[in-house]
């Protein structure tokens, strides 16, 4: 039986971060084919049914693709090992794909609200029923979409391939928002037509709303701010269990991608010799990595601490 208290080696690390950023470019890449093949129903859809709502569905699915690419190469990137310009690996490309998402998400809220607003002032035809069995069949397909992939994005720590499942819950609300709207349109006949365009302006503020939800994680992670509290404390709470650690003064984490690099600073008895406090460093390191293969790298720091001090 292997022993669980192993540290994994650096190759096992490198190995495991690629199969997960390979798990999530995999799912980024099902997105595009998904949203390519639903936007070309959506416009085509709304263009013969009169239904702006549905173009504006399917504008924002264009838009999905764009961002599904842009989470691909961001995990491309970051899936490549360290080099001598990027020790610390390169992390940091997922969440720079995650900001530029979300900014562009913000951008099309924005856009897309705009035409709405214009269409609900233009008189138009009311929109065809037909249109309706389109949202049904987009719903299930986007929301069975972002199930998988919030899935894997819980599994994989990763922030960016969240991002891009909450786009395709985006996506389901905002044909949800249109179902309602055209079913309205529909119901109240003469008078009513523009209850579509209201609706598609609706969700406009639902997905500027998401892509707000996903920029301000992103923006923390690339400013590396420090992880929850409770990450933390894990760390604290192993090192200060391996023998010889008399406290743990400093513990300072931050994210690179989907792992972690701890720096911590440990006291121990003084009167050791520099051999036996670089071992206990070393323990620390190791049973910290063990407790946690988030864990990329941990940097110890040794305190002396004198004898009877606190």
């Amino acid at each position: 039986m292997a022993d669980s208290t192993k540290p994994i080696s650096a190759s096992e690390a490198s190995a495991r971060r690629a199969r997960g950023y390979g798990t999530g470019a995999r799912l980024a890449l099902i997105g595009v084919a998904v949203n390519f093949l639903l936007a070309l129903i959506k416009i085509i859809a709304g263009v013969l049914g009169h239904c702006y709502a549905l173009i504006a569905d399917g504008i924002e699915s264009t838009l999905d693709i764009f961002g599904s690419l842009a989470i691909w190469f961001g995990l491309k990137v970051a899936a490549e090992p360290p080099d001598e310009r990027h020790p610390y690996g390169h992390g940091k490309a997922e969440p720079l794909a995650s900001v530029a998402v979300a900014l562009a998400v913000i951008a099309a809220a924005i856009g897309l609200a705009v035409q709405s607003i214009r269409e609900i002032i233009i008189p138009h035809h009311a929109p065809a029923p037909f249109t309706l069995g389109v949202l049904v069949l987009v719903i299930v397909v986007k929301e069975t979409l972002f199930r998988k992939v919030a899935g894997a994005a819980e599994q994989l720590g990763s922030g960016a391939v969240k991002t891009d499942a909450w786009h395709h819950r985006s996506d389901a609300i905002t044909s949800a928002g249109a179902f309602v709207g055209i079913s309205i349109a529909l119901l109240g006949g003469p008078g009513w037509e523009p209850a579509d365009d209201w609706a598609a302006l609706f969700t406009c503020g639902i997905i500027g709303f998401n892509g707000w939800r996903l920029l301000i994680p992103a923006i923390h992670e690339v400013m590396d701010m420090a992880p929850p509290k409770e990450v933390e404390d894990s760390v604290r709470a192993i090192a200060q269990r391996v023998a010889g650690v008399l406290n743990v003064e400093k513990c300072r984490l931050r994210k690179m991608g989907t792992e972690f690099y701890v720096d911590i600073h440990i006291g121990v008895d003084a009167d050791l010799t520099v051999r036996a406090g670089h071992k206990i460093g070393h323990d620390v390191k190791d049973a910290i990595r063990a407790g946690n293969p988030a864990m990329a790298d941990v940097l110890v720091h040794i305190e002396p601490i004198e004898p009877g001090a606190k």
